[in-house]
């Protein structure tokens, strides 16, 4: 069924219940925003965009469905329109947030919004932002290439299934391997406990919770036998193992859509947990060998949700603490007469686990953004990562991951700089207001010093001194030698 027939409303997902429960407990917070920006630099037709993202509405009616209870059944309902917006943008980063975390109304819609904001004469920025119940990591590509053929007045062929057709063919599928589904997570399945990484303590909370994003450039070698995803993978879990993760397990998404609906947006996602018992003489391309046959293994149940394979399995937001993905990105599509950027990875300022890692590889080369909560350290699990990737004929056991000195001040100040900037790489010499910074930005980096670092820095300091080793100057050597000891007791 698709949203806006007269038909009996059809069954969701799998994959949709199990987030609706999450979404409807509370538990997501913003978690399941995923936002998309395309900027577009020349002279655009707005008119003709806007007209082009109405015909994307029209080519896929699942952005204007609703999930509802009926019975205790959830079903996909006819949900309010996707509303096209058009504003100058005065503060476009700012733009971007509120329209990241305003909340959906997952029972009436709209379960999508899209914003056109006129930075320029001559640059526009489309923001969109859609939820996870109707929208995946493959959708973005989907999207992107058919507003882009709309636009340039490309037609394209009829879908020929709705997403409500596709749920009910997996619903077939999942009953007739849900026996051998069980059988095979009765030997498998490990529940994953408490993760060892720098700087966290306790164990994750079940629910989303407030996150930051850290970005940067990595090279990943190719390995004979295994994919590019499995070498990434491979790499995690031995820096997992460094850590002291005897038995490693990490939370991976796996597409279950068919080629019926390769075209089509949508949620086509089954999360799975991937685990390992790694050796210490074994190489990390070793590793990433075996987990290609383990994975190939556990693809056979691609489409098996684990909550109704392994018994007893409460909602989370995430199976597992660590979690990765990867995604193997084209050139962007072209607009015409335009020239387009598109950014793939926009945060939602929430993390569903301690510690995600995206991998993006792209033309021009492989990108890896860290989600994480705030107690982790990320830029030293960034450097320890970044050297494991480059040479995966390291022997695990000589992996020193975790064994060098804690992140210096000035990183972790950097580190904070770089989320609220976003930029990936910030001198120490660098003028806040230079890179972008103005008022709003000072009060959102003090707040995470505060939090993050336990140092309170007056507002006056960003005036007179707007750089890291400015900001550094005016903390003072005894900070620093504070806070080596508090990160000496957080380990």
């Amino acid at each position: 069924m698709s949203a806006g027939t007269d038909a009996a409303p059809a069954q969701v997902s799998f994959a949709q219940v199990g987030m609706w429960i999450t979404e409807r407990m509370g538990r997501a917070g913003s978690a399941y925003h995923m936002p998309l920006l395309i900027t577009l630099d020349g002279p655009l037709d707005p008119c003709a965009l806007i007209q082009a993202c109405e015909a994307l509405i029209r080519r896929h009616p699942i952005l204007s469905s609703a999930i509802e209870e009926r019975d205790g059944i959830l079903v996909e309902v006819p949900g309010a329109r996707p509303p096209i917006r058009v504003t100058v943008a005065g503060d476009l980063d700012e733009l971007v947030r509120e329209e990241t975390l305003r909340p959906f109304d997952v029972e009436r819609g709209p379960l999508a919004r899209i914003t056109l904001a006129r930075v320029s004469p001559t640059r526009h920025v489309l923001i969109f932002v859609a939820h996870h119940l109707v929208f995946d990591g493959e959708s973005k590509d989907v999207l992107v290439r058919d507003l882009a053929a709309f636009y340039n007045g490309v037609p394209l062929v009829r879908l020929p299934v709705s997403y409500a057709a596709h749920a009910e063919a997996e619903r077939d599928r999942v009953a007739a391997d849900l026996d051998a589904a069980r059988d095979y997570w009765r030997e498998h399945w490990r529940e994953p406990g408490e993760v060892a990484l720098p700087g966290l303590s306790g164990a994750p909370s079940r629910g989303a919770a407030e996150g930051f994003v850290h970005t940067f450039r990595a090279e990943l070698p190719d390995v004979p036998g295994a994919s590019r995803f499995e070498v990434f993978l491979a790499c995690v879990h031995a820096l997992l193992f460094a850590y002291g993760n005897a038995e490693p397990v990490c939370a991976i998404d796996v597409s279950t859509r068919t080629p019926e609906v390769r075209d089509h947006i949508g949620l086509f996602v089954n999360e799975l947990p991937v685990s390992s018992t790694p050796c210490p003489g074994m190489t990390v391309a070793a590793l990433a060998v075996r987990l290609h046959g383990d994975l190939r293994e556990m693809y056979r149940f691609r489409p098996v949700p684990v909550a109704r394979a392994v018994r007893g399995l409460r909602p989370r937001t995430a199976l597992a603490p660590v979690s990765v993905s990867y995604r193997k990105r084209r050139a962007d599509p072209r607009f015409a007469e335009l020239d387009a950027a598109v950014d793939w990875t926009v945060f939602n300022h929430a993390v569903r686990s301690a510690l995600h890692l995206q991998a993006v590889d792209g033309p021009d080369g492989l990108t890896v953004i860290m989600q994480y909560s705030s107690s982790v350290l990320v830029t030293q699990i960034a450097k320890d990562l970044t050297a494991i990737m480059k040479n995966p004929d390291t022997v695990l056991g000589e992996i020193v991951a975790g064994r060098t000195e804690p992140a210096s001040l000035a990183d972790e100040i950097r580190a904070i700089w770089q989320e609220v900037l976003g930029i990936d790489e910030i001198g120490d010499e660098e003028d806040l207001f230079d890179l972008g910074g103005h008022s709003l930005t000072i009060t959102q980096i003090i707040a995470r010093m505060r939090k993050r670092l336990g140092i309170e820095v007056p507002l006056d300091v960003f005036f007179d001194t707007p750089t890291i080793a400015g900001v550094l100057e005016s903390i003072g050597d005894s900070v620093e030698a504070g806070r080596s000891d508090v990160a000496g007791s957080r380990r």
